[in-house]
């Protein structure tokens, strides 16, 4: 039997939001890095990681084949009281795999895909809506000014970006206000810290770290394990042989702290993510119960600033061997995320 442990409850955003203090990541459930479990264990690793104080569970309609991910989170929600769980879900990657990721943002189709989710997932409303990516050669205005209108029907009740850009982040809050901020943040992926992070506590939007277990690194999947076969993590730059041989040391380094600090390495590596703010929701994925509870022990952990400040100096930047994306991915992430200004202001 897990320890129970006390899920604390925090304000995601300023707009009402309140979640949990850990989120869970529901993709991997659907395959990515491992297969896809049966409908059955995922929904009973939903309903456990429920039981235990999570509330906030992240999905999406490109998870999975054929949609597969909203379906199976849909069928764990009849399971459990809906009024208590704030369920997100994101739109806009049209097409993922191959040389490249196809993005849509047009009003027409953020509403249709918000229609189809909706479906899928059987329920009245989706509590946050992300957009997943942004599309480039639309005016984020014009996605926005179609998710407002979503809102006032009572169809989202509030709405995300994910790897948005800060221009992008600024003039889509100007339309209407964001709730959450989805980014890559770990150990190992900190580039947010500098603009990101401010800019979101500036205009009072929460922030939600996706990997932030650094894909299961810092949890010793590769290092001390196998990858699973048909694993994504196989054509992930940082996990490529090469790359993998040369960040070993940091994963070593962080065991040995984790040994001080009485606790794995994983919920080490997640218990820094979570002494980073109130405002900062991480949302580990796993298909395992054991893992699971493993991610909820992370927040009994207790850091000082300097054994903050240790766990960040055994993991420096520059050390880390191989980009944080492969190539086509990048092409897509808030780096490059920055959209064509309206046609009316380009008039006046």
């Amino acid at each position: 039997m897990a320890e129970q442990v006390e899920m604390p409850r925090v304000k995601l955003g300023t707009q009402g939001l309140e979640v949990s203090k850990l989120g869970y990541g529901c993709m991997g459930l659907s395959g990515s890095y491992n297969n896809p479990v049966p409908d059955g264990e995922g929904i009973a690793i939903i309903k456990e990681a429920f039981s235990k104080g999570i509330t906030f569970f992240d999905t999406s309609d490109i998870y999975g084949l054929n949609n597969a991910n909203e379906y199976l989170v849909g069928k764990a929600l009849k399971q459990l009281p809906r009024e208590k769980v704030q369920l997100a879900t994101k739109f806009g990657v049209f097409k993922e795999g191959g040389p490249e990721v196809i993005v849509k943002g047009s009003p027409e189709y953020a509403r249709s895909c918000c229609e189809a989710s909706l479906k899928r997932l059987d329920v009245d409303y989706i509590d946050l809506y992300y957009i997943h990516r942004i599309d480039q050669s639309v005016p984020i205005e014009e996605t926005m000014g179609e998710l407002k209108k979503l809102v006032d029907e009572g169809k989202i009740k509030y709405i995300g970006l994910s790897e948005a850009s800060p221009d992008t982040i600024r003039r889509a809050h100007a339309v209407h206000p964001i709730t959450a901020i989805q980014m890559e943040y770990s150990l190992w992926t900190r580039n947010i810290e500098e603009e990101f992070i401010p800019l979101c506590r500036e205009l009072g939007i929460g922030i939600v770290p996706y990997s932030p277990v650094g894909r299961g690194f810092f949890a010793g999947k590769a290092v001390v394990e196998s990858l699973p076969p048909n694993s994504r993590l196989e054509h992930h730059p940082r996990f490529t042989r090469e790359n993998l041989d040369k960040n070993k040391a940091i994963y070593f380094r962080i065991e040995a702290l984790a040994k001080k600090h009485e606790c794995t390495p994983a919920q080490l590596a997640l218990a820094w993510v979570l002494h980073q703010g109130d405002d900062i929701v991480p949302i580990p994925g796993t298909t395992k119960i054991k893992n699971l509870h493993e991610n909820i022990g992370s927040v009994k952990v207790k850091l000082t600033k300097d054994d903050l400040k240790e766990i960040c100096d055994a993991v420096p930047i520059n050390e880390v061997a191989g980009p944080k994306a492969n190539e086509f991915i990048t092409r897509v992430n808030a780096k490059f995320a920055n959209t064509p200004l309206p046609k009316r202001t380009l008039q006046d």
